[in-house]
């Protein structure tokens, strides 16, 4: 389910983006990575298979409900140490790691999703924003809790800090591997 563009301004954008940012990092790069450095290729595959399973049927329909249901909560099981490693690497990375922290501690478990509250909550105390909140979903508000209450909403210059502490991020997880690799 998407937000509806056309009801975004510029924090909106902003929030989105850095939301997006954060749970992508979980989903599409420290979780698969954490799979193949237990299993190799056949963790890689798995993990991909579960993940991409939820993104298809995982969401709440009429139509895929048991299903759909399987899907998210083995998709849940399988980011449940990603996210939370996530989170750690934005944590260690930002110039602000009790803010991260105690972000995290406060409003990771506020979060609908189980996994992506991690890594969402450690960006918004990093990045001094608040996330979430109530939006606009097909029509139909979503009243979500915020993730750093009281925080400034986060501008476009935002998203390049963003950036910058997830490319650190990736920096030291591709790091950690290569030791891995070569120990």
């Amino acid at each position: 389910m998407g937000r509806d563009p056309a009801a975004l301004d510029e924090a909106g954008i902003a929030r989105a983006a850095i939301e997006s940012l954060a749970e992508n990092a979980s989903d599409g790069i420290v979780a698969p990575v954490l799979w193949g450095a237990l299993f190799g290729l056949p963790g890689i595959i798995g993990y991909k298979a579960i993940n991409t399973l939820d993104s298809m049927i995982g969401h709440r329909t009429i139509r895929h409900e048991a299903f759909g249901w399987t899907a998210a909560r083995i998709d849940d099981f399988a980011n449940f140490i990603p996210a939370r490693l996530t989170s750690l690497l934005f944590m260690v990375l930002t110039t602000r790691p009790s803010n991260a922290l105690s972000c995290m501690a406060r409003d990771a478990n506020r979060h609908r999703s189980i996994n992506a509250g991690w890594p969402e909550a450690a960006i918004a105390g990093a990045l001094g924003v608040r996330l979430s909140g109530p939006r606009i979903y097909h029509g139909n508000i979503a009243d979500e809790p915020w993730l750093n209450e009281g925080a400034r909403d986060p501008l476009a210059a935002d998203i390049r800090q963003g950036l910058m502490l997830y490319v650190r991020a990736m920096v030291l997880l591709g790091g950690a591997l290569a030791i891995l690799a070569f120990a």
